[in-house]
């Protein structure tokens, strides 16, 4: 993200900047006018300012003059002496500067109207360039500034389909976990119902293909033969007598047992006791009940 600090920091420069160049405008007319390569300055001035440098080369010499002296004795004196010399000697140097007042380079007013105009000259130039950057920031802080603003629309859009997609999500998953499950378990329910009802279907045709009933098998021999037909008991068959026993099981989970009566014949029973189908009651031998489904 864009430090708003730092732009707030610009755009103060910035005014103060448009402040003091409107300032100067104000003053502009009042000053003297620009000076150019072939501008003329009045021969008094110039032998003024010949005459302040010529002083001022002679104080140099002088300076230098004594600052040799002050070498020649260092060299010729102890380390202490040289030392001391040194310090009294920058100490008069220093009081001597704090005593002195500063003076203009001229007293000519033309000499310091056309100085004055130039380094005002060259300030302007400096707080134009100055100027001149602070707006070329400030362009670019702003469009950082749009391009963020920008880059947060997106990323508001975004955070809002995401939020959006969650709570379908979780709608989905609420309705998966209870109107779903539901229809998911009933088609279970009826696919198992289905499948038992063919497993039913199956062992019946092979009961009664494999396992028939006692009058069938002697009415079949005794066709054959010519020999009158004996009447037999009403027996059932061995599907019906596991069926029977099942349903016992799921209808009275709590007493399984069936009771052996004439309709059930001896060979089917003793047939499903050997082979561990079915076990009789410990206490009463003519109940018997269905091992598969009993815990």
């Amino acid at each position: 993200m864009i430090s708003y600090t730092n732009k707030m920091d610009a755009d103060e420069l910035l005014q103060q900047t448009k402040a003091l160049a409107k300032h100067m405008s104000v003053y502009q007319p009042s000053l003297a006018p620009d000076i150019t390569s072939n501008a003329v300055v009045s021969e008094s001035a110039i032998e003024e300012l010949l005459s302040e440098c010529e002083e001022k080369w002679k104080e140099l010499e002088e300076l230098q003059n004594k600052l040799t002296l002050i070498e020649t004795l260092e060299d010729t004196g102890s380390e202490f002496s040289q030392l001391m010399t040194r310090v009294k000697a920058l100490t008069s140097e220093l009081n001597q500067w704090q005593k002195r007042e500063p003076e203009l380079l001229s007293k000519n007013h033309d000499v310091l109207v056309a100085v004055g105009k130039e380094e005002l000259q060259r300030v302007n130039k400096e707080l134009e360039m100055v100027l001149s950057c602070c707006q070329a920031k400030n362009d670019k802080l702003n469009q950082d500034l749009k391009s963020e603003q920008k880059w947060l629309e997106e990323q508001e859009e975004l955070l809002k389909a995401v939020t959006d997609k969650a709570a379908e999500l979780q709608n989905e998953v609420m309705e998966f976990s209870e109107s779903r499950a539901m229809r998911e378990l009933k088609v279970k329910i009826n696919q198992v119902k289905t499948y038992q009802e063919k497993l039913l279907e199956d062992l019946g045709e092979f009961i009664e293909e494999h396992f028939p009933l006692p009058h069938q098998q002697g009415n079949a021999s005794k066709k054959k033969k010519n020999v009158p037909q004996e009447p037999t008991a009403d027996l059932i068959s061995l599907q019906e007598i596991l069926e029977l026993l099942m349903n016992k099981i799921l209808q009275t989970p709590h007493e399984p047992y069936a009771t052996i009566d004439n309709t059930f014949w001896p060979p089917y029973v003793e047939m499903l006791l050997r082979y561990g189908v079915v076990l009789r009651h410990p206490e009463d031998p003519n109940r018997i009940r269905m091992e598969a489904f009993h815990q």
